[in-house]
């Protein structure tokens, strides 16, 4: 278990912020390596063609060894529509085909796929899931030979409902389905055995769990896939980038591994060295103790929670890092508007207002949430 980290952050003690599934904290730490670099590049004649190369490898380096994969395999992208985008690039359906995606999921992932489908004449196949059902089970039920190709996340995003990734892994290896993740709610904080799961593409971005900033993300590319096709054409994805007076001398060759997948403008003076501090932190506390830290704190709420007589929005599984509160349609936004004027701040996604805490998180900041669940409810 993580002790409790506040101080690595600037949010003041009257602040309960419980949205970091939607946009992190940066830390202090963070914030002064954007700010060395804000200075840096302030003075452009300072920058050396290192500084091109050699803090994007790092980053990469980082992320490779928080999911436990070869830095090879980690292409660098702005976000998840660019990590999935590139997927859909590369993977392949016929007519008669299906694509699986559950209920709810991220707009980015479905409009992905509407697009992969319109092009290829497959159909998406939702699954939906009663409430006291898990989504394992009824992604299983609904994972046969017609599936071409199906995109999970690690936990629901909405609310933290866990999905068993190396159960439906192997069922989609059995079915012959290609399999990509959406660990952008979970990577960092839950880990992921690659080993066993073995997806062809994992995307996550950087600026929820990761702790970074806007419009750095990640992409993990399985070898079989490291040969495919890039999203875009940019000159420091091919070899010889390095040597800027020897650009005009076009190469047809890429970078190794999934260098090819990077997005242009990968170097990011301004922030890299924010997602650096970041991920070296991260790194520092690991994803095991994350996890155990933060799933104690999210059953914490969920008990209190109850003790209130609000309900979780998931019955069926354990939820993880993050959880949902049901609460009735008509509302939800003034909860969420009772509970701001405590200085507690949640998210609404889909029916619930999701809690997503982190290790900045304090018993006074439940408190707090748990008083103004309780105006909202009423109870007081």
């Amino acid at each position: 278990m993580i002790a409790n980290q506040r101080s690595l952050f600037d949010i003041p003690d009257d602040i309960a912020y419980f949205n970091c599934a939607s946009l992190a904290p940066l830390m202090s730490c963070a914030l002064e390596a954007g700010r060395k670099a804000q200075a840096s590049r302030a003075r452009p004649w300072t920058i050396g063609i290192d500084d091109w190369f050699a803090l994007v490898e790092r980053r990469r380096e980082l992320l490779a060894g928080i999911v436990g994969a070869s830095s090879e395999n980690i292409a660098l992208v702005p976000a998840t529509s660019y990590g999935l985008a590139t997927a859909a690039r590369n993977l392949f359906a016929s007519e008669g085909q299906r694509i699986l995606l559950i209920a709810e999921d991220y707009p980015s992932a479905v409009y992905t796929w509407q697009r992969f489908c319109q092009r290829t004449g497959a159909s998406i196949l939702t699954v939906k899931r009663r409430a006291e059902e898990d989504w394992t089970t009824v992604i299983l039920a609904a994972l046969d030979e017609r599936v071409a190709i199906i995109q999970v996340p690690n936990v629901h995003w909405t609310d933290g409902a866990v999905i068993d990734l190396a159960v439906v892994a192997e069922r989609a290896r059995a079915v012959g389905a290609k399999l990509v993740v959406d660990a952008s709610q979970s990577l960092g904080v839950l880990p992921i055995d690659l080993a066993t799961v073995r997806p062809d593409f994992l995307v996550a971005v950087g600026y929820k769990w990761l702790l970074g900033p806007f419009g750095l993300g990640y992409l993990y590319v399985a070898d079989q896939w490291l040969d495919g096709e890039p999203l875009e054409e940019n000159w420091i994805n091919r070899v010889s980038s390095d040597d800027f007076a020897a650009l005009v001398d076009y190469q047809n060759r890429y970078q190794n591994g999934a260098r090819r997948f990077d997005v242009g403008e990968r170097t990011a003076f301004e922030t890299t060295p924010i997602a650096v501090a970041a991920l070296e932190q991260i790194q520092r506390w690991t994803a095991q103790a994350l996890a155990e830290t933060l799933c104690a704190k999210a059953a914490q709420i969920a008990r209190r929670a109850e003790d209130l007589g609000i309900q979780l929005t998931t019955r069926a599984a354990q939820t993880s890092h993050m959880l949902g509160l049901a609460v009735a349609p008509e509302e939800i936004q003034g909860t969420a508007q009772r509970l701001r004027n405590f200085n507690v701040f949640v998210g609404v996604r889909g029916s619930s207002i999701r809690i997503s805490p982190h290790v900045y998180t304090t018993d006074q900041d439940i408190a707090r949430l748990m008083s103004g669940l309780a105006a909202a409810a009423g109870k007081t």
